[in-house]
């Protein structure tokens, strides 16, 4: 079973319920949810939740790395066959559409970049700007740099480590890859559907419990890392803000209000691109999926 939908819809809570009643195991397909540094800011699920039913794949990366779709389907598959062996229900459950694309149509084989390349085009795309980085891109690999925006930072990036590592365009690599895991007409797959403003009521009220319940802290403690701003932890919801108050920048509010604002946009996001990427998928409100999904299990 397949759970998707934007942040704050109420995934987690539905899908413990589901995994509780079906015999389930809840396995993680949020991107940012698999860092340990990162549990409170990122709503994963509590102990209590996780010793309620088994899970997989929260909170066992640390943020110092860069944990790719390709890694998680590996581990997705490992989890899959371990709950399966088990005799349970996986049910999947997370935000990012690009987890369940690779889980359901196959993902392309881009070779692992080695650091030191990494390191030093994020090195040449802070010191002279995304835009040299492009039409650098443009002169090199045209294909894949009319793909992108020329502000795009982190997947002008990508191309440009992807060729200085393996001499082949990132485009390229893309036609070759990991198979699908999951046959999508197969699978029970649904979105959730909630009202625009009751979603945005439901983010401001979870940010503001993130905040009391030591949201600050955990962004304090990853601060204090020094690690690489363009990290995918780094750039979690709220984090760059947050991490601006603790420098002295701006006001608490102000940063609140900031990571309330791009969480919004951010769930706009993902329901435009579930429409157009995820055919064949069922969207329905959180309140009819347990009726539909016990007619399904039937």
């Amino acid at each position: 079973m397949l759970i998707a939908g934007p942040t704050s819809s109420g995934k987690s809570a539905l899908a413990l319920t589901l995994a509780e009643r079906h015999r389930g195991t809840i396995i993680n397909a949020d991107s940012m949810q698999v860092y340990r540094d990162l549990r409170i800011i990122t709503a994963r699920p509590s102990p209590e939740d996780e010793a309620r039913v088994p899970h997989a794949l929260y909170g066992f990366v640390d943020a110092a790395e860069n944990y790719s779709v390709g890694r998680w389907c590996a581990d997705a598959k490992a989890a899959l066959d371990t709950v399966r062996a088990d005799g349970r229900l996986p049910i999947l459950v997370g935000g990012t559409g690009l987890y369940f694309k690779a889980l359901t149509q196959g993902l392309s084989a881009v070779p692992p970049t080695p650091p030191e390349i990494r390191d030093a085009v994020r090195a040449r795309c802070d010191a002279e700007g995304p835009e040299a980085l492009h039409a650098e891109l443009g002169r090199r690999d045209p294909a894949m740099a009319e793909r992108l925006k020329p502000g795009d930072r982190m997947r002008i990036a990508r191309a440009l480590e992807v060729l200085e590592a393996t001499g082949r365009s990132l485009a390229d690599w893309q036609r070759d890859g990991m198979p699908a895991m999951l046959d999508a007409a197969s699978a029970i797959s649904f979105f959730l559907v909630v009202d625009r403003a009751e979603l945005a009521r439901r983010i401001d009220v979870r940010f503001d419990a993130m905040l009391q319940t030591g949201a600050l802290d955990e962004v304090r403690a990853l601060a204090a890392r020094g690690l690489d701003p363009m990290l995918p932890a780094m750039k979690a919801h709220g984090v760059p803000w947050l991490r601006r108050h603790l420098t002295g920048e701006i006001a608490l509010a102000e940063a609140a209000d900031g990571g309330k604002a791009d969480t919004r946009r951010y769930t706009k996001r993902q329901v435009t691109w579930f429409r157009h990427q995820m055919p064949g998928w069922t969207w329905t409100e959180p309140e009819a999926v347990l009726d539909l999904a016990s007619r399904e299990l039937a």
